[in-house]
């Protein structure tokens, strides 16, 4: 029987069938499979047992210490980018940067690939748009003076000849990689087997040549890299630019970084001439802050190295519905559906007959379960009408005990806070055997118990009473 030339591949997760359906079997993703070719056996020198025939090349082995000195990273001069990659771009790494359409990915590699100009040999190659219209954006950025070699093309057969020269690019730019295609491949571009075997060879040549190479990614309706899950695992460094199409802050995300700290963050706004760096989120995030709003806590929080002080806010109001509403930006919904059960089994709080509105401030996405003991005051301080100290910040893990458990790094947390004025923090107790925390002017409130805060809400510590009688 002979064997089928073609396959069923899932563009989600990657995964392979014999057939086609209308369900992904895997990731269960709806209308995901394609249809591609298949080799016609497998490799030279692989018998169906998948027994080697015949000798391979020898491998050459090194020595763990090496005795060359490694290159210097090569910095962009923008302190927030060089920040999220680790202190510069290295020679001969991979960069995968994914985002939102329009959200600015080419815009601030355009900005990157300008400062580096001065520097290094930068290219900077297209897939989505012709050359005049990249130097349209480049007029309108006002780098269009700039050095700085620029094609536009989609061929791997063309690109890896041109940069596997002696005059090769220090940095490459691939806008994008699901516009890339192999001619050796039967499957439209943007496709699984496309998308993985461009980035294999573009990463292979770059290095090659010691060749600092950043791939711009596509992502899907869920916020992931659009293509196979395994184009993560093969660059070395990934970047999330994140933010609300309407608001003017973007975040850079380090997601992955082999040269580097993860969940390291770099923050920018949007302006007429691009991506501006911004020096001191904290600041910014709490610009149009009123500390004498009910619903609103400061939460000091940690990005990677950074603490960043954000305003998470909270709307609690009587429903008409049979099933309260529970709406959520900037945090996991299922975190705060946990604080609000947490709330009620520990508390005697409750919230079954009110719809309930979580925001973070400033279009920033939480991720640590420290945040957790600023929304249960922000939801307390909602519910009862009384605001939280206008001079506080608060932080802590809550757990499903009603305990407050200590989290990591508070000294960075009191130091940023008592920088921009705060006196007093809510935190959970810490060991006073050990200093670990900064000495600074804040006037702590430590708290072991959720059912602790309450006293800050008297109405909130009034209705527990009534429910507990």
């Amino acid at each position: 029987m002979a064997k089928p030339t073609t396959q069923f591949v899932c563009q989600s997760c990657g995964a392979s069938s014999a057939k086609w359906g209308g369900k992904c079997e895997a990731c269960g993703d709806w209308n995901s499979l394609v249809e591609e070719a298949v080799a016609d056996g497998p490799p030279k020198g692989l018998s169906d047992g998948a027994k080697l025939k015949g000798k391979g090349r020898r491998i050459e082995f090194v020595p763990l210490k090496g005795t060359e000195t490694p290159r210097p990273r090569r910095l962009s001069q923008i302190g927030e980018f060089d920040r999220v990659v680790g202190g510069g771009l290295v020679p001969g790494s991979a960069t995968l940067v994914g985002g939102d359409p329009g959200i600015g990915k080419s815009t601030l590699l355009l900005q990157v690939v300008c400062k580096l100009a001065g520097q290094s040999h930068v290219a900077y190659i297209s897939g989505e748009e012709a050359i005049d219209q990249v130097r349209l954006r480049a007029a309108r950025l006002g780098v269009a003076e700039v050095s700085c070699d620029l094609a536009s093309a989609t061929s791997i057969r063309d690109i890896v000849a041109s940069i596997d020269a002696p005059d090769a690019p220090d940095i490459l730019i691939i806008d994008s990689i699901q516009t890339m295609y192999v001619d050796t491949i039967d499957s439209a571009p943007g496709t699984v087997a496309q998308v993985r075997t461009s980035a294999q060879e573009l990463i292979r040549a770059a290095k090659k040549r010691n060749i600092a190479l950043i791939l711009v990614g596509h992502v899907t309706k869920e916020g992931m890299i659009a293509g196979p899950r395994v184009l993560e695992h093969m660059v070395d460094t990934v970047l999330y630019l994140e933010g609300e199409r309407g608001h003017q802050f973007r975040i850079l995300r380090a997601v992955k970084n082999r040269f580097g700290p993860t969940d390291e963050i770099g923050v920018f706004e949007m302006t007429d001439k691009g991506l501006a760096e911004v020096h001191n989120p904290s600041a910014l995030f709490l610009a149009d802050r009123r500390g004498d709003t009910s619903g609103a806590a400061v939460f000091a929080g940690l990005e990677g190295t950074r603490p960043v002080l954000v305003e998470i806010q909270a709307l609690v109001a009587p429903s008409a519905l049979g099933t309260p509403r529970r709406a959520v930006i900037g945090w996991d919904s299922g975190r705060l559906a946990m604080v609000l059960a947490v709330l009620e089994a520990r508390c005697g709080v409750s919230f079954g007959n009110n719809d309930v509105y979580l925001n973070v401030a400033g279009g920033l996405r939480i991720t640590e379960p420290a945040a957790d003991l600023a929304v249960a005051a922000a939801l307390l301080s909602s519910l009862t009408g009384e605001p939280v100290p206008a001079e506080a910040v608060v932080f802590g893990e809550i757990g499903l005990s009603g305990e407050v458990r200590r989290v990591a790094q508070p000294a960075l947390r009191l130091k940023e806070a008592a920088k921009l004025g705060f006196g007093q923090t809510i935190m959970p107790k810490t060991d006073t055997s050990r200093k670990t925390l900064a000495d600074t002017s804040l006037r702590r409130i430590e708290i072991d118990r959720l059912h602790e805060l309450l006293p800050l809400f008297q109405s909130a510590n009034s209705i527990a009473r009534k429910k507990q009688a």
